[in-house]
């Protein structure tokens, strides 16, 4: 999450039409202490249920219960899914391009032109 972090202003247009995000399934008092310990300049989402995880594919089953794994999800304005990162290799700097170019594509789509 530092790397959002780190990366926020220019990945994700400093919030400027851009909403991020991170759901977890930690509980809600952790999640808060966490990110306002680290200064995350986005949103956190508590679903220790793992509902959205299932919803979404984003979640697996292993023997000490459900984890969510790390997916990322670009949805456009009208809720539309358009780019999905399963898993998301957030250790891999080439990862971080591929959301940038994802979210730019998506963020502000080229009007057609008609010939």
């Amino acid at each position: 999450m530092e790397a959002y972090r780190d990366q926020y202003a220019q990945l994700f247009r400093g919030g400027r039409d851009i909403v991020l995000l991170a759901i977890s399934t930690d509980p809600p008092e952790a999640l808060r202490s966490w990110a306002e310990d680290a200064d995350f300049p986005f949103l956190f989402g508590s679903d220790p249920g793992s509902e959205v995880g299932k919803m979404y594919g984003a979640w697996r089953e292993t023997r000490r219960g459900v984890i969510d794994n790390r997916t990322v999800f670009v949805i456009d304005s009208d809720g539309v899914i358009r780019w999905v990162a399963a898993p998301f290799r957030e250790i891999d700097p080439s990862a971080y391009v591929e959301l940038g170019t994802a979210i730019d594509r998506i963020a502000s789509p080229q009007e057609s032109s008609l010939d």
